[in-house]
């Protein structure tokens, strides 16, 4: 009997499907690590508009906006206002009318108490991927 040089197909079979199954593991892990840097993302934006409006804003004012954009915090970098998907805050985005896909801002901006454009306290709050909602709210509220 002669004996071959090469691979059985039990062989190639074994090493494809151990291949294959890094390369899910691979795209798993992949997929994980970019929604947590979103993550981080939501919550870095959200403590930079929360230590604005708390630092900044109610200093000058007295009381909170009605609305939040860069007209009501100019000192905030415009793409903080966003999220990783490119929505403002409390932004409505339709993606498709035939459809009905709609798509809201992982971002909201829920104002308390409000009066003539003012607003005695908030909510600010950042839908995460892999964690529970992050919120933050309003410290000193007006009396």
């Amino acid at each position: 009997m002669r004996k071959s040089a090469g691979f059985t197909i039990i062989e190639l079979f074994v090493v494809v499907v151990l291949f294959l199954s890094m390369c899910g593991l691979f795209l798993y892990q992949k997929s994980t690590i970019e929604a947590v840097a979103r993550d981080d993302r939501r919550k870095a934006d959200i403590n930079t508009l929360y230590h604005n409006l708390e630092k900044v804003y109610f200093t000058e004012h007295k009381a909170y906006p009605d609305a939040l954009n860069s007209k009501t915090l100019p000192g905030v970098q415009p793409d903080t206002f966003k999220d990783p998907d490119g929505i403002a805050v409390n932004e409505l985005r339709i993606e498709n009318e035939l459809l009905g896909l709609t798509q809201y801002s992982s971002y909201t901006y829920e104002p308390t108490g409000c009066k003539n454009n003012q607003c005695k306290g908030y909510t600010l709050r950042a839908t995460l991927e892999k964690e529970a909602d992050y919120i933050r709210k309003s410290t000193t509220a007006k009396k």
